[in-house]
């Protein structure tokens, strides 16, 4: 079993938001950086850091949170959170996260998706869904979207079956669970 903990940003602040909720939003820690350093002396070796409010504007706006963590740990990160464009996924790279997580370009274009997939490797896009009641939400939880969570897993599997099994994961946030 692996444990991947999971840090959300807002403001450059670690939260937590309760189903989704930007109106509802507590704030864990003013210092991103400190929170993954405790993470990495409990003996973790992986962070999965979220861009709230690059997910919401639809583009990065935590890179200097981003570079800081890949910076000054030795934690294998991945980030995700408005990734929408190639240059946000080469800045991503850039900014030494080992993964990329897209969610909601994963859901709009599919097309986009694919071209990473094979431009950075199967290995190192994550595709993330937020779901509420078994449907897909997109843009930071945002809009609910009319995909189920099983038609989108279907929809990349039917197109890279032979791939499938060598991603590294897929993250599913269950909003109504787990905010």
């Amino acid at each position: 079993m692996k444990i991947i903990p999971a840090i959300d940003i807002i403001g450059g602040k670690c939260v937590r938001l309760t189903q989704g909720n930007y109106g509802q939003c507590k704030i864990y820690s003013a210092n991103p950086l400190e929170m993954a350093r405790l993470f990495e002396e409990a003996g973790l070796d992986r962070l999965h850091l979220v861009d709230l409010d690059g997910a919401k504007a639809s583009g990065v706006v935590n890179w200097a949170v981003l570079e800081t963590i890949c910076k000054h740990t030795r934690l294998s990160v991945d980030f995700g959170g408005g990734v929408k464009t190639d240059e946000d996924m080469r800045r991503v790279f850039e900014a030494g996260a080992d993964y990329a997580c897209v969610g909601s370009i994963a859901q709009t274009n599919p097309e986009q998706t694919a071209e990473w997939l094979e431009k950075y490797g199967y290995e190192r896009v994550i595709i993330g869904a937020d779901v509420w009641n078994t449907k897909v939400c997109i843009q930071g939880w945002k809009k609910v979207t009319d995909t189920t969570i099983f038609q989108l897993i279907e929809s990349y599997r039917g197109r890279w079956m032979e791939r499938l099994s060598a991603c590294i994961g897929n993250y599913f946030a269950f909003i109504r669970r787990f905010g």
